[in-house]
């Protein structure tokens, strides 16, 4: 069964003309209805025959429409540490542009897609957990990558014998077509967060916090992309595994560059962001008090797709947490305000 869980309601509060909404957005991601897809490999030949030059081809088949069609791509591994400690490697799917044209891939000349883990009972709500910050993201930044849930059928034939895996899975768009959508391009130096652009800032790292994440780095680049749009460096945050709010059974706490950062646990909220005018500070908390709504009820719909009700449970009480926070001025200024970041 196809579910619709997106309504229009679901859309950033930002200052953005409800007709732009998919100006520049590729077919695939102009809805929201569950894709089923199907795709036969070998998973060792992901793990040992490709890497960020080397592809293998196969073919993604997918219904669009009650019609089910088929797309020649090249897949290869991508992810080091998923790579290392997972069972389904997350994957780069590239797309020739003649072989797209006309299809529901048409705009897609690459595309990542997230997969479970571990082959367990739950397997599937982590994934469900990483697609959730995606599109609560969605909905106090109007910088975003634009992304599809996905069932997805993978023939394993490794083997002698075929094995048949029933997933659920993501597909995210590409660095340089979200750049291309925002009218903007990516930025491949390293650029110092008090150099970004100070909205766009705080609205990451105000995200980054309510899921608990400290994987990422907008200076180094790290689960981060810096855009250049309208003379402006924004950041644009991807691959949050590493959160409280996906809570990863193999998750650690992260320590780029060596540095401990104070915290034992992914599941504990520390603010990573830096220290900018008082004045960003309270129109992004404003911003993310007013979206309360909208977010809770974006965890709310997604109910259906988990495996385990308690696991639903669990983000949904996740985000309510960080709601007790930014609504108490107390917990807000000493959690938030009074932990921002020097120059360094």
């Amino acid at each position: 069964m196809l579910y619709c869980f997106f309504s229009s309601s679901y859309i950033f509060s930002q200052n953005i003309d409800e007709s732009d909404k998919f100006k520049g957005v590729p077919k695939l991601f102009k809805s929201q209805e569950l894709l089923q897809i199907k795709m036969t490999y070998a998973n060792k030949d992901i793990k040992l025959n490709t890497n960020d030059s080397t592809y293998i081809k196969t073919v993604l088949v997918y219904n669009n429409n009650d019609i089910w069609d088929s797309l020649a791509i090249e897949l290869r591994s991508r992810g080091n540490f998923r790579f290392k400690n997972c069972n389904f490697t997350p994957l780069k799917l590239k797309i020739k542009k003649s072989r797209a044209k006309g299809t529901l891939f048409e705009g897609n000349k690459k595309l990542k897609m997230i997969l479970p883990c571990l082959s367990f009972k739950s397997k599937n709500d982590k994934v469900m957990n990483e697609f959730m910050a995606y599109k609560l993201y969605e909905l106090v930044s109007p910088y975003y990558f634009n992304t599809r849930l996905v069932s997805f059928q993978f023939t394993d034939d490794s083997g002698k014998k075929k094995k048949i895996h029933e997933l659920m899975a993501v597909l995210i768009e590409d660095d340089k077509t979200v750049a291309k959508r925002l009218n903007g391009k990516v930025l491949e130096r390293n650029i110092h967060p008090l150099n970004h652009e100070d909205l766009s800032s705080v609205r990451n790292a105000i995200f980054q916090f309510m899921i608990a994440n400290t994987d990422y780095s907008t200076m180094y680049q790290h689960n981060e992309k810096l855009l250049f749009i309208n003379n402006k460096i924004i950041p644009v945050p991807y691959d949050f595994d590493m959160s409280g709010l996906v809570n990863a059974s193999y998750s650690v706490v992260s320590n780029i560059n060596g540095e401990d950062i104070g915290i034992s646990k992914v599941t504990q909220r520390l603010f990573r962001g830096f220290k900018r005018d008082q004045e960003i500070f309270k129109k992004v908390r404003a911003e993310f008090l007013e979206n309360k709504s909208k977010m809770l009820d974006l965890v709310k719909d997604l109910a259906p797709y988990y495996d385990e009700e308690k696991e639903h449970r669990k983000s949904l009480e996740f985000i309510n947490e960080f709601y007790k926070v930014i609504s108490d001025d107390k917990k807000f200024n000493s959690m938030i305000i009074d932990k921002a970041r020097e120059g360094k």
